[in-house]
């Protein structure tokens, strides 16, 4: 049971890890390249598709390192695991406002203002971005140095 759960905390850390700096080096730049009104347009559909499976892969890694440790497994799973569930709370309390506001129909989409909002909303992923690389890399050396922890 302890391998099983190591393995999918580790899995569902690398996966949320590995799409988050891809959301934070290069979906988002790259989208800012093409214009605050264009950029906001594909906020919507991005932000929708992405959503589930990043809230899903935090929960699952968080729960799933938790169930490590009750199996045997370093308390430092569970301290890999906060690093990534923190990631939860963080986006509901300081990028969830922001994005109501960048997915609300009566933005103007060209102004000022909406450029403003995804620029913090891309420094705000970039802490999602970090987080989630600490609990990969604490997982990490978990899986390495098993043996000898």
């Amino acid at each position: 049971m302890r391998h099983i759960a190591e393995f999918v905390a580790g899995l569902a850390c690398a996966l949320f890890s590995g799409a988050a700096v891809y959301l934070s080096l290069v979906e988002h730049p790259a989208r800012m390249e093409c214009g605050v009104e264009l950029a906001a347009t594909e906020f919507a559909p991005s932000y929708r598709r992405a959503t589930v499976m990043q809230a899903s892969l935090a929960a699952v890694g968080l729960v799933s390192s938790v169930a490590a440790w009750l199996s045997g497994a370093s308390f430092l799973w569970v301290i890999g695991g906060a690093l990534l569930g923190s990631v939860i709370p963080f986006t509901l309390i300081m990028i969830l406002p922001i994005n109501k506001q960048l997915l609300n129909p009566a933005l103007d989409r060209r102004s000022a203002e909406t450029e403003r909002l995804l620029a913090r909303w891309g420094r705000l992923h970039a802490v999602r971005s970090v987080l989630s690389g600490l609990a990969l890399l604490l997982f990490s050396y978990l899986t390495i140095f098993r043996q000898s922890l």
